[in-house]
């Protein structure tokens, strides 16, 4: 307990204020608040499952949010986010996420780095967890370059059209995660902590060998055309490319600035 920021203290009070319910069984701190308690800072929210006896004392919770209050402060806006949960304002400003499950649907769910903050009985909640999914087929090198690569050529197409919303998002959104996928498995890379389900968590702080220009490839909704080419540029430097569809993306690249200094002459 030494050491954990203040507000991390806060899910401990929650704990004590809602085991007094006795269809209460656990508290599980994800994230930040899970096992990784020593990345919990003053911009960290709050995620976190309650894990309760039955589905009717789990709507029950999920209906009513005065328990929050365990917290010690009054919540000033919340709004169901999932069928299992919520996101929460405090008025002191703490942000919290949470879901509620029943024993049975936290053992069909795949948890990694809970910390048990409190559990009613013997059993170990985070036991009942299933394992992550393993790497589909579709998680390979070839996969993600090549579908980084055709993003580009649709992203530059939609660019052309006058669709610069949806380039935008095929070149700097679905490329550029493509290549994240690329980072993650360059067994070269060293990631700080990984989230397994956000591959853009702490990117910064990756050790990356052959660098990664995010702010060369991620330039804004006005330069698609700068920000494909650093993306291209990446893959091409970093990987072996099919010849035909990085020409076919260059000559998009080309015909694009074309108009572009035509349309500004």
């Amino acid at each position: 307990m030494n050491g954990m920021h203040p507000n991390l203290l806060r899910l401990d009070d929650l704990a004590v204020h809602v085991a007094t319910d006795p269809h209460v069984q656990a508290v599980l701190g994800l994230g930040s608040a899970g096992v990784q308690t020593h990345r919990f800072d003053d911009h960290s929210d709050i995620d976190f499952f309650l894990i309760t006896d039955t589905i009717d004392t789990k709507d029950r919770y999920l209906q009513d949010t005065s328990w929050l209050q365990g917290f010690g402060g009054q919540v000033a806006f919340s709004f169901v986010n999932d069928p299992n949960g919520r996101k929460a304002l405090l008025a002191d400003g703490l942000f919290l996420e949470y879901a509620i499950f029943t024993p049975e649907q936290l053992a069909a769910l795949p948890v990694t780095g809970a910390r048990v903050v409190w559990s009613r009985g013997r059993v170990d909640p985070l036991a009942l967890g299933a394992a992550l999914p393993a790497a589909t087929a579709m998680d390979t090198v070839d996969f993600h370059l090549n579908e980084a690569l055709t993003n580009l050529y649709v992203g530059l197409h939609r660019e052309l059209r006058g669709e610069h919303l949806a380039a935008m998002r095929f070149i700097q959104v679905y490329a550029v995660d493509r290549v994240l996928a690329l980072v993650r498995l360059d067994p070269a890379t060293e990631l700080d902590h990984p989230d397994p389900f956000e591959a853009t968590r702490r990117i910064e702080n990756a050790s990356l060998p052959g660098g990664l220009p995010l702010h060369q490839m991620i330039r804004g909704y006005t330069d698609n055309l700068n920000a494909a080419r650093a993306v291209l540029a990446w893959l091409t430097t970093h990987h072996d490319t099919a010849p035909a569809i990085v020409a076919a993306i260059r000559e998009l690249t080309t015909t694009l600035e074309t108009r572009s200094q035509t349309d500004n002459a």
